[in-house]
Parts: structure tokens; sequence; C-alpha cells
């Protein structure tokens, strides 16, 4: 085991994924105590939250607005704290779809058609006819996803994601098998597949206990997974992604892929789908959440080595110069 560690797992927050967040930071925490870590649990529902003295690393374990768009990872780096996950530039990219769609685009990364609407009147262009899916652009974990089937759906489509933020984003529904792919210091972790048993995998399905089966890994061919892979990799560099996360990957029917979306900060339940992907490579929930821990400290030393060697750098340039 690693040394013993003084780490704080942020839990909960401000956000509408604060349920979800509360079991997922009940679990981590779970799984670094029986490490022999001394794991403080804090819930940043304000904005004055004070850190634990003596914190080593913080353990971010928080979803939706404020965890992952890159707010508290700006306070992090103001304070000076290692934290797990994406640097703030990159969770802000991710948890905006837009940009991060902007991103794969520039990256060459396969990604669907999409437009952009900040209005509950936008008429549907013509050349965009369902079936279509919307979505907020600035939330996770399916909040507010919508599917339209029929043109005549598009209005209440429309006003029901801008309940969740002043932008949606709206894609071509890509009709193929849905699934999911863990990035974990830099390696590629087996494709899981989900299949809900009835419907999309919407936030309903996505947290209804057996209303999704999930496959690990997912039942590909050789080829076929290397693109799924290669496409989830690629997304997740074209965000500046760092340590870890999980990038949902539609198949279509031909085996190529389209990238939907990256999450930074997914979910740590032990049957959350980081976890699967990361047991199907042979590493235990305790071991995933010490590897996050570590890939955060390692940052810290890295940095703290380089620091030291600029010092030690401009001390010689200057004795130099003294000695001129």
């Amino acid at each position: 085991m690693s040394r013993k560690l003084n780490i704080t797992v942020m839990l909960g927050g401000p956000s509408a994924e604060r349920e979800v967040s509360l079991r997922t930071g009940a679990a981590v925490a779970q799984a670094l105590r029986s490490l022999g870590h001394e794991v403080f649990e804090l819930d940043p529902k304000t904005p004055d939250w004070i850190l634990p003295p003596k914190t080593d690393v913080v353990f971010l374990a928080l979803h939706g607005t404020y965890g992952e768009d890159g707010t508290v990872q700006k306070q992090l780096d103001f304070i000076g704290v290692p934290y797990t996950g994406c640097d703030a530039g990159a969770s802000r990219i991710a948890f905006d779809k837009v940009l991060t769609k902007q991103k794969c685009l520039q990256a060459r990364v396969p990604t669907a058609k999409f437009l952009t609407v900040n209005s509950a009147a936008a008429v549907l262009p013509q050349d965009f006819l369902p079936p279509l899916v919307v979505k907020p652009s600035r939330q996770g974990s399916s909040v507010g996803l919508q599917f339209v089937e029929r043109v005549e759906e598009w209005f209440t489509a429309l006003a029901e994601a801008l309940k969740f933020d002043s932008e949606v984003l709206v894609e071509e529904k890509i009709v193929g098998r849905e699934t999911t792919v863990g990035i974990l210091g830099g390696q590629v972790l087996p494709v899981v597949e989900v299949r809900p048993k009835a419907g999309s995998y919407d936030y309903k399905n996505k947290y209804t206990a057996g209303a999704t089966e999930y496959f690990c890994p997912a039942d590909f061919d050789a080829a076929t997974t290397q693109r799924i892979q290669a496409a989830a990799l690629g997304a997740f560099n074209a965000i500046g992604g760092r340590d870890y996360s999980r990038v949902d990957v539609m198949v279509r029917a031909d085996g190529s892929p389209v990238v939907l979306e990256v999450n930074t900060l997914p979910g740590m339940t032990e049957t959350s789908l980081l976890p699967k992907a990361a047991a199907a490579a042979g590493m235990n929930y305790a071991e995933l959440c010490q590897r996050m821990v570590d890939l955060a400290l390692e940052r810290k030393t890295a940095a703290e080595l380089k620091a030291e060697q600029e010092a030690a750098g401009s001390t010689v340039i200057m004795t130099m110069i003294n000695v001129v």
C-alpha cells in the first residue's frame, strides 16, 4: 500500500446531481479508509467551505455544475492543493458539450452533426430533421435530455431542455450501440456496452437499479474495439484531459464510432461504469481509487521537482553573473 495520507473527499455540492455525488463520495471515502488513509468528507454546499488542515490531496467526487465545470478546480489551484482528475481548463471544455464537439471537430474525432439553440421559439431548420437529441449544453448525467422523433415534438423538447441551461445542443440521433470508454493514466480501459431494457439511457434508466444492462468487455471484434477506443482517447486528448475520464461513444451498424461527450468526473459508486471497466482490466474498486490519488500526487511531485530545478538553474546563472 502507498503511505498513509490525509485525503479530503469533496462530495455533494450545489448541483442538480447532488444525490448521485453523495453516493459516489461515500463509496470513495469507504474505499480509501479501507486502505488505511485518514479520510475527511467535505460537502461544498456553499462557496465558503474550508479545506481541513494537513490535507495531502483532494479526491473530487462532485458531479454537475461547480464540480465538473472547472469552478472548484480553480479554487483548489489557488489554494495549491493537488486534486484528482482534469484541471480547470479541460473541465470547463468537457462540461460544455458544444465546446467539446468543436474540439473534436478540430482534432478530427468523429462526432454527430449538431447545431446550437438558445431560444424556445427557434424553428427547426429544414436540413435538420428528426430523429434528434436535444440536451442542455452545460449539464451532466443526462439531465434535461430529450428525444425528438417527430417534428411536432420539437418545441416541447426544446422548452424542457432550456429549463436547465440558456443554450441547448441539438444533435442527429445516432442509431447504433451505446458504449462508454474509461481512460486512466493514459491507459484506455475495456469498452463497456450500455443496453437499457426499455427506452433510452436517460437519467431514470441510468440511476434505477436493474433498468439497464452492462456488458464489459463489450462484444465487438478487435478492429471495431480499437476504433472505439481510439475515438475515445482522441476526444480525451482534444479537450486537454489528464489522469482519467469516461468518454461516451455511439457505434453505428457499420462499426464506426461517434463520440457523444467526455465525462471528467464520472460516477464512482461500485456499480458505476468506470469501476466496471477498471475491474475488467484487473483493477478492483479500492485500487482504482488509490490510482486516482497517486496520479494527482505524481503531478505534485513532478511540479515540485521542476520548481527545484528551475530555482537551481537561476542560482547558477546568478552566480555566473556575479563572477563575471
